[in-house]
């Protein structure tokens, strides 16, 4: 692999911004591409194949793992399998990107173990589990029953926050985009 190919992971419990910081990285690094991971789930809301994920059928998921094709997969909830697939890498490589990685808490500490150097891990964290509590409330896709699984996995997982190179708390919005551009500005160079 080559120093150039960089990745940068964005991880955080559900609910914490990730996916608005995500956003905003894309439009202030324009050579920052998503690497788009396959997953067992179906699509939730407005989500397409290709876009937000390659939603693919367990055989199809089981099919990758035996081909080795993953750089590295895990079953995140039970029955439900997300995994970085190779060919993506080396698409957004081949391009001359850098490549943005929107992955579960466990996914971005294997990544960084995996890349070393090569990767940026970014914790992206809620103030609180009260205001995250009230975001996924707020954001009403979610059961009552879906947010209380959700807030015992963000306690759980802000737990592995120190694995990450950069903690990010997401309180105000603008001071958090302030803090992720300069992280990442200082790592690809922008």
């Amino acid at each position: 692999m080559h120093k150039n190919h960089r990745i940068i992971i964005l991880s955080a419990p559900s609910g914490s911004g990730k996916s608005t910081l995500a956003g905003y990285l894309f439009q202030r690094f324009p050579l920052l591409t998503l690497s788009v991971s396959a997953t067992t789930r179906p699509p939730r809301g407005e989500e397409q194949h290709g876009r937000e994920y390659f939603f693919v059928s367990h055989e199809k998921f089981e099919k990758f793992v035996a081909e080795d094709a993953f750089v590295e997969w895990e079953e995140v909830y039970q029955g439900i399998c997300y995994g970085t697939l190779r060919r993506e890498l080396e698409r957004i490589w081949g391009m001359g990107h850098s490549a943005l990685f929107d992955v579960d808490v466990k996914g971005g500490i294997r990544l960084k173990q995996i890349f070393g150097a090569q990767a940026l891990s970014i914790f992206i964290q809620p103030p609180s589990l009260e205001v995250l509590r009230e975001r996924l409330e707020k954001r009403g896709t979610d059961t009552s029953e879906s947010i209380q699984k959700r807030l015992a996995k963000a306690e759980e997982e802000m737990a592995y926050a120190p694995n990450f190179d950069v903690i990010i708390v997401n309180d105000v919005l603008e001071e958090a985009k302030q803090q992720i551009k300069e992280a990442v500005a200082e790592f690809v160079g922008g």
